[in-house]
């Protein structure tokens, strides 16, 4: 049976998207130096705790470069992947219970973790190894996803079949617009309003990858 259960983890990742689920402070400030910041800034991730936190560009420049250290800058590059291959059968063998997740190569925990979005937060699915290798097979711009702070967002909701690779914290912001806006057994109007600008906002922002 698959393990499912709330991300403690990743619901550390929260504090550092605060504004992007509500108005902006008058001042934000880098989390490293304490210099003001703009509103749209780099962010950091500790992939050990998978924590976010906001930085200036100065201090994010720092950690452009692979190697040992606490932080990982989280790229800015969105990837809309129109030739995406995952059958109903592939889905399926993942057992996720909905149709929104995201997938990540987690260094610290050397495995693929899946999660998807609650209106409790961040829950976690463990994979079939055996399903996820079949899709990097069909797939193999998977492979040049950057540990830790990329991800293949997935959205089968309805007839919309999307494929995406994006900034972890673009992932956690879409948790925390269902997580905010979420009313009632079945969401309410309002969060998928927000769900769809989501979307929206991501495929405007995004370069085009035919070959996946």
């Amino acid at each position: 049976m698959i393990n499912q259960s709330l991300d403690a983890k990743s619901q550390s990742a929260f504090p550092a998207l605060r504004g992007l689920m509500r108005q902006r402070a008058a001042v934000e400030r880098c989390d490293l130096c304490s210099n003001q910041i703009a509103a749209e800034h780099p962010h950091l991730l500790e992939p050990q705790n998978r924590r976010l936190i906001c930085a200036c560009r100065a201090c994010a420049i720092l950690f452009d470069n692979p190697g040992e250290t606490k932080y990982k800058r989280v790229p800015s590059r969105v990837r809309y992947l129109p030739e995406f291959h995952l059958t109903d059968a592939q889905w399926d063998n993942l057992m996720i219970p909905i149709q929104l997740a995201f997938f990540f190569n987690s260094t610290p925990d050397e495995r693929i973790v899946a999660l998807y979005p609650s209106p409790a937060g961040a829950t976690e699915s463990l994979l079939s190894l055996d399903s996820w290798q079949e899709i990097v097979s069909d797939n193999p711009i998977l492979e040049k996803m950057e540990a830790d702070v990329e991800a293949l967002l997935v959205s089968r909701v309805g007839d919309i079949r999307d494929y995406y690779i994006v900034p972890i914290d673009e992932c956690y912001k879409l948790i925390g617009l269902i997580r905010t806006h979420w009313r009632g057994l079945s969401g309410g109007t309002e969060v998928w309003r927000e769900i769809k600008q989501f979307y929206i906002n991501l495929k405007e922002r995004s370069i085009e990858v035919k070959s996946a």
